[in-house]
C-alpha cells in the first residue's frame, strides 16, 4: 500500500520534520496527530497518509491494521525567482518543492511460526 505526491510547494526540510514525527506509528494514530498538528506541512502529509490508507481499504485491509512503514521525503525541482531592489538589481528566491513517498504495511498480530 503505497501513496505518492509530487511536487508539493513545501521545503523538504519543513516536511522531513513532520515526517520524524509520525514516522513508525499506526496509520490511525498518524492521522490524528498530522489533522491537529499546526504546521503547514502537516497538511500535504495527511492527505498523502488520507490516499495511501485508502488504497490499502480497496484491497480489503482494515485501517486499524495499518502501520506506517516508511516515509521518504525527497526533493523537487526549485523554482528560480527573482525580487527587484535599488539600483536595478536583483535578489533570487528559491521557491523549493518535494516529493512525499508512504509505504505502509500490516502490523504483525503476534502470531509466531
Amino acid at each position: 500500500m503505497k501513496a505518492t505526491q509530487k511536487f508539493v510547494r513545501t521545503s523538504a526540510r519543513k516536511l522531513r520534520l513532520i515526517a520524524k514525527a509520525v514516522r513508525g506509528q499506526k496509520a490511525e494514530t498518524a492521522l490524528n496527530n498530522l489533522r491537529f498538528m499546526e504546521k503547514r506541512a502537516a497538511l500535504p502529509l495527511y492527505k498523502t497518509l488520507f490516499s495511501a490508507v485508502a488504497n490499502a481499504r480497496a484491497k480489503g485491509i482494515t485501517q486499524s491494521d495499518l502501520v506506517i512503514n516508511k516515509i521518504d521525503i525527497g526533493e523537487g525541482p526549485t523554482y528560480k525567482r527573482w525580487r527587484a531592489v535599488s539600483r536595478g538589481s536583483a535578489h533570487s528566491i528559491m521557491k523549493r518543492t518535494s516529493h512525499i513517498n508512504i509505504e505502509l504495511k500490516e502490523k504483525d498480530n503476534g502470531t509466531k511460526s
